[in-house]
C-alpha cells in the first residue's frame, strides 16, 4: 500500500471510529427512549381502555366511586403497583396499591392537586436501582383536546427486570448496528476516495507536465533567439533552486522561482536581433531598447495562472540592493527574494560560463567579483548563505553539457513539484 492508500485509510478509519463512538452513544440513548415511551403509551392506552370499561371515566352519579374503586383494583398488580383516580376538581376518588408500591408510596413524592390537561410521564431511577415510570392521565369524554376533563388518572410501575432487560437489548442492538454501520460505510468508501484521489493525482500531473512542457517550450523559443540562453537557463535554475533550498523555500514559492528562473529573459522574444545578437557593445539607444526585455517579459507572464509566480523574478532580476537597477530602481527588501537570489545564481554563472565574446572565469576571480558587489548589487543575506555552497555548485558545473543541466533542473523539478 502506498503512503497516500495508507493516510487515507487511517483518516477513512479514524472518521469512521469516531463517528461509530459519536452515533452509537446516541442511537442506544434514542432506542431507550422509544421503547419507554411506548411501554408507557401501551400502559396509558390499557389503562383507558380499562377505566372506560369500568365506567371510571365520566365520574359522576352515585356510583361513581365504586365505578372508580373497581376501575383502580383491575389495574393494580397488572398494568402498575400504584393506581389512583381523581375526579375533575382534583379530589382524589380511589387507591390501590401492591406490596411493592405500598412501598413505593414512602418514596415518590406526592403534588398537589392535578390540574394538569395533558398526558405526560415520568421516568425515575429509584436509589436501590429499580427503575420505576408514572404517568398522568386527564380523563376526558371526548377525544379531542378541547373536551372536558371529567378527572385524572395517575398510575406508577415498577418496570420488571425481564422489561428493563429487554428494552436495554434492544437499544444496545440498535447502537451495535449504528456502530457497525459507519464501520462498513468507511469500508465501502475507501475504495472509492482512493480511486477519485488517484484520478485527480492523474490530471494533476498530466496538467503540471503540460505546464512544464510549455515553459520548456518558451525556453527553447528563448534559445533559439539567444544562442547563449539555453544551458544558462537550465544551470541559473538549478543554482537558484539550491541557494532557494538553504533559505526555506518550499512548495509554491520554490515552483516559481524554478519558473521565474528558467524564463527571466522571456522578454528577449520581442528585441530586435540586430540588438540581441550584435557582437559589439551596445549604444545608449540600444541598451534602452534591450532594458525593456523585463517589461516585455512581465507581459508574456502576467495573467497566465500557473505563470504568475515567475513576475517577481522576471520582472526583478536587474535590481541591485542599493537601488541602482532597473526597470523600478528598487532597493534592499523592495526587491522581491526570489530576484535577489536569482541575481546571486544569474552573475555567478555569467561568470563562470563559456561565451562567444569570453571565456569562463575560474572559482576565485568570480568568488571575488561577487564579494565586492556585495551589498552594492547583491544582498549580503543570500551571499551569506550563497558562499559556502558555492564551490560544489561550481565543481558540478565546471564545462558541463545542456544535456547534463537540463538533467539536474529536471531532478530539481521532480523535487519540488512532485512529479
Amino acid at each position: 500500500m502506498n503512503p497516500f492508500n495508507k493516510r487515507t485509510a487511517w483518516r477513512i478509519g479514524a472518521v469512521s471510529l469516531l463517528l461509530a463512538f459519536l452515533a452509537s452513544p446516541l442511537a442506544w440513548f434514542v432506542a431507550r427512549e422509544k421503547a419507554e415511551e411506548s411501554t408507557v403509551s401501551l400502559a396509558i392506552e390499557e389503562s383507558q381502555r380499562l377505566l372506560g370499561h369500568f365506567g371510571a371515566i365520566a365520574l359522576s352519579g352515585p356510583d361513581a366511586a365504586a365505578h372508580a374503586n373497581d376501575a383502580a383494583k383491575t389495574l393494580t398488580g397488572g398494568l402498575f403497583d400504584i393506581a389512583e383516580i381523581y375526579d375533575g376538581q382534583g379530589q382524589k376518588m380511589a387507591e390501590e396499591m401492591t406490596a411493592e408500591g405500598l412501598h413505593l408510596e414512602g418514596i415518590l413524592i406526592h403534588h398537589a392537586r392535578p390540574t394538569y390537561t395533558a398526558t405526560s410521564y415520568e421516568s425515575l431511577k429509584l436509589p436501590d436501582g429499580r427503575w420505576v415510570l408514572r404517568v398522568f392521565v386527564p380523563l376526558r369524554i371526548g377525544d379531542t383536546p378541547q373536551s372536558e376533563i371529567t378527572g385524572y388518572f395517575e398510575g406508577v410501575r415498577v418496570v420488571p427486570e425481564w422489561q428493563r432487560q429487554q428494552m436495554l437489548d434492544s437499544a444496545l442492538s440498535a447502537a451495535l448496528m449504528v456502530g457497525f454501520a459507519s464501520l462498513l460505510c468507511g469500508a465501502a468508501i475507501y475504495p472509492v476516495v482512493v480511486r477519485l484521489s488517484a484520478d485527480n493525482e492523474r490530471k494533476a500531473r498530466e496538467v503540471l507536465d503540460s505546464h512544464i512542457s510549455m515553459m520548456e517550450a518558451l525556453g527553447r523559443a528563448i534559445a533559439k533567439r539567444d544562442s547563449d540562453t539555453g544551458v544558462h537557463n537550465y544551470r541559473v535554475a538549478w543554482i537558484a533552486a539550491r541557494i532557494a533550498e538553504k533559505l526555506g523555500f518550499r512548495g509554491t514559492s520554490m515552483q516559481s522561482l524554478i519558473i521565474g528562473s528558467f524564463l527571466h529573459d522571456v522578454g528577449k522574444i520581442g528585441i530586435p536581433d540586430a540588438i540581441l545578437l550584435k557582437p559589439g557593445k551596445l549604444d545608449d539607444a540600444e541598451f534602452a531598447i534591450m532594458k525593456t526585455h523585463v517589461s516585455q517579459g512581465e507581459e508574456i507572464v502576467t495573467g497566465i495562472g500557473w505563470l504568475d509566480g515567475a513576475n517577481d523574478v522576471v520582472s526583478g532580476h536587474h535590481e541591485k540592493w542599493n537601488g541602482a537597477g532597473y526597470p523600478r530602481s528598487l532597493k534592499a527588501d523592495e526587491i522581491p527574494l526570489a530576484a535577489r537570489i536569482f541575481a546571486v545564481a544569474d552573475v555567478f554563472d555569467a561568470l563562470c560560463s563559456k561565451r562567444p565574446y569570453k571565456e569562463p572565469m575560474g572559482f576565485d576571480a568570480a568568488m571575488a567579483i561577487l564579494e565586492k558587489d556585495t551589498g552594492s548589487h547583491f544582498d549580503p543575506g543570500v551571499m551569506a548563505v550563497f558562499r559556502p555552497m558555492a564551490r560544489d555548485i561550481f565543481d558540478q558545473l565546471a564545462g558541463c553539457s545542456e544535456e547534463f543541466a537540463s538533467q539536474l533542473l529536471e531532478d530539481q523539478v521532480r523535487h519540488h513539484f512532485g512529479i
